[in-house]
């Protein structure tokens, strides 16, 4: 069985967001994009499983970043840890 996690849940962990609950409405209200096994689409729903190996797109204000799910992590720890999570693919400036 593969591991999973919700999306809400590692964006806290990686310090996307301060908290889960602003995570979930940004997923909510904003949307993400996750690509899984090369197949794209659009997420608003907090709670969507995801995978080491997925990629996932947010806007932040006038931000666009996409990042690889290196490792769903078990907590949410110091900057450090949570940068080892993701590698960042892109940035819109």
């Amino acid at each position: 069985m593969t591991d999973t996690l919700r999306l809400d849940v590692w964006l806290w962990r990686a310090r996307f967001f301060r908290t889960r609950t602003l995570a979930a409405d940004h997923i909510r209200g904003r949307g993400a994009r996750l690509t899984h096994n090369g197949q794209t689409r659009r997420i608003d729903k907090p709670a969507t499983a995801i995978t080491a190996g997925d990629v996932v797109t947010l806007v932040r204000g006038a931000h666009i970043s996409a990042v690889e799910i290196l490792d769903l992590g078990t907590r949410r720890g110091p900057a450090a840890e949570a940068q080892a999570l993701y590698r960042l693919l892109e940035e819109d400036k």
